[in-house]
This record gives structure tokens, sequence and C-alpha cells, in this order.
């Protein structure tokens, strides 16, 4: 109920306080590339529910059909100001509406596809116990994912292999040591890392870069 009440205050607080950002970042979707402002992705919710995940449009209108779920640096979907909110994560600013509406909360895993979800494990599944969130772990962990695919032949193979294996093991970390510490941990190094894009925090010194595995797959 805490986490829930924290929350809906700072997503609420968040929409107000950012509305200018959002409101200019629309109007330069609009009129760089044709097609709506918002992607409203399908995604596995709380239980594997179904949920639509708000997006700042960040990609060609039609790029469901042109490819495939994972995106690199060098997508020829991206729109131009796509790539600059990609780089900033300010496309994931419109997910402050999922969180008010309680689809997602600010600390959690980041909501999948449901067909990467149908593939989960027993153990996997367990990652689903709790809501979708805008970060956790694995979000710092891997903090630049078009970086990592960009050159890759197939993006979303390269994504199976060199980035879902860690980012499900950190999912399964935050699911069974989640709290309130932990939550205010989680989003005081998210603040660090988009900061300090080289830093690491304690947590995740064990686990290897993502994409550092490229030369072995």
């Amino acid at each position: 109920m805490l986490k829930r009440t924290i929350d809906v205050a700072a997503s609420a607080i968040g929409i107000v306080v950012l509305s200018p950002v959002m409101a200019a970042l629309a109007v330069a979707i609009k009129t760089g590339s044709p097609g709506p402002v918002l992607y409203r992705g399908l995604r596995a919710g709380r239980y594997g529910v179904p949920f639509r995940i708000m997006k700042f449009r960040s990609m060609v209108a039609d790029a469901e059909r042109r490819g495939g779920p994972s995106t690199s640096d060098d997508d020829p979907r991206l729109t131009r100001v796509g790539s600059f909110m990609r780089r900033y994560k300010l496309d994931e600013l419109p997910q402050l509406f999922n969180v008010l509406a309680g689809d997602m909360s600010i600390v959690g895993h980041r909501p999948e596809v449901l067909s990467e979800v149908a593939e989960y494990t027993a153990e996997q599944r367990r990652i689903l116990d709790l809501r979708p969130g805008i970060t956790d772990w694995a979000s710092i962990w891997n903090a630049d994912e078009g970086r990592v695919l960009a050159g890759a032949a197939d993006p979303h193979q390269a994504y199976k292999a060199l980035i879902q294996p860690t980012k499900l093991k950190l999912q399964l970390k935050y699911r069974d040591e989640h709290s309130l510490w932990v939550d205010l941990k989680v989003v005081w190094c998210t603040i660090l890392r988009i900061l300090m894009r080289n830093w690491t925090p304690a947590e995740l010194r064990a686990f290897p870069p993502a994409g550092s595995q490229r030369g072995t797959t």
C-alpha cells in the first residue's frame, strides 16, 4: 500500500513538473514525422495481464511491420527526434501516466512484450508477481541497449544472447529483495547512472557489462 501511495504521488508530481518538456517533445514528434505522438504497445503487466504501455513515438509509424521488438542505435526505423529521445530516455516519460493508472510502478522490472514472456520458465515467471516499472537494477546495468545492439545483423537475437540472460537474473534479484529501501537505492542509482554513464553501483559490479560477451557469442 505504501509503495502504491508513493507511486501515485511521485507520478503525479512528475507529470506536473515535466509537462512543459512533454509538450515540447509532442510538438517535435508531430512536426518531425508522420504518425501519432504516442506509441501504445502491448506489454505483460503484473501476473502477465496485458496492458498498453505509453511511450513517445521514436520510430516511423509502421515500425512494427518493418522489424522486430529490439532496437539498435543504427535502426533505420528511428526518427531523428526518436534517436535524441532514446539517448536520454525521454521517450519513457509518458509511462508516468501508466504508473498513475496502476499498470506500472516507478521501480520494477521493465515490461516485456507478450511473445518473450510466453517463453519464460516457471522460475522467470516469478518476476511477474510485481508490477513492471520504469527503472530497476537491470535498467541501470543495461542503460544503453541501443549501443550494445548497434551493428548486429539481427538485433533481437543479439538482445537474447547479450542482454536478456543477465537482465532476467537482475529482475529476479529485485523480485526477491524488493523493499522501500531498495526502491530508494534504485532511484538514486538511476539518477547517478544518467549523470555518469560509466558509473556502476556496488550492487552490479559482479555482473559483466552489457554486451561484453559479444566476442564469445
